[in-house]
């Protein structure tokens, strides 16, 4: 699914839920759809676990938002950035938000943000719960960021040459094949790829990125049960086999 070039993004980041590795490919992510402009991190950075964030802040022009833990067992962080990203929603100045989190805590954050049109884009490890993923407009695992972004910039006959193919698995399969049915097929059962694409991407878990693929080509041409081709007019198209 393609979106109009936005404005004004802006990319709120759960200090304490997320790996920092992920912040450089989120943000290149997040670049498709137009200007980050605002970027928040949040949480107690007083805490061993969040000493480094100073270079990462400084490396990337984030703004970091200090929550001391005022009590035990009460989240503050989770607090200062659902006000913060209200506050920002309000003003009218932001057309499209990426919340960086593992933390389900942020699933009606969310859904508050969509309500109002907004483009919110997920980022989260493997082991984010389904109530989140599936609210926002897309989901993607800074997981599966981190692992493309080494193979990118690792020497062709190291990093990249162990890392291990995506697995397919089949509720995938069946997605791509219902967003096929609901396309417009010619008369061999071939649909516009980009069409499909835009069906598939109505689903918030569904992007490429998620299974390791830049394109949606790729991920296609991986999978044994669809057939692409290339046509004259230099679109591509796609159909079942099986």
């Amino acid at each position: 699914m393609t979106y109009k070039a936005l404005n004004n993004i802006a990319l709120l980041i759960d200090a304490d839920n997320i790996d920092p590795k992920g912040i450089d490919p989120v943000l290149t992510v997040m670049a498709e759809l137009g200007q980050v402009n605002i970027r928040r991190a949040y949480g107690n950075f007083a805490k061993q676990a969040l000493v480094n964030w100073d270079k990462i802040t400084n490396k990337f022009g984030i703004r970091p938002q200090q929550q001391f833990d005022v009590s035990k067992g009460k989240n503050a962080t989770d607090m200062a950035m659902t006000i913060d990203a209200i506050d920002l929603l309000n003003q009218g100045k932001v057309d499209g938000f990426g919340i960086m989190t593992s933390d389900s805590d942020f699933t009606p954050l969310v859904t508050r943000l969509r309500q109002d049109g907004i483009v919110v884009y997920g980022f989260g490890d493997s082991k984010t719960p389904e109530a989140f993923r599936s609210v926002c407009t897309r989901f993607i695992d800074t997981q599966k960021l981190i692992a493309s972004n080494v193979a990118d910039h690792a020497p062709p006959s190291s990093v990249k040459a162990n890392i291990k193919s995506p697995v397919i698995d089949p509720e995938l399969v069946e997605l791509l094949g219902d967003a096929l049915k609901a396309a417009k097929r010619d008369d061999e059962g071939f649909a516009s790829m980009s069409e499909v694409g835009n069906i598939a991407g109505n689903r918030s878990s569904f992007d490429v990125r998620n299974y390791g693929y830049k394109r949606l080509s790729e991920l296609f041409r991986a999978l044994d049960q669809f057939k692409v081709e290339r046509r004259d007019n230099g679109h591509l198209y796609v159909k079942r086999l099986r």
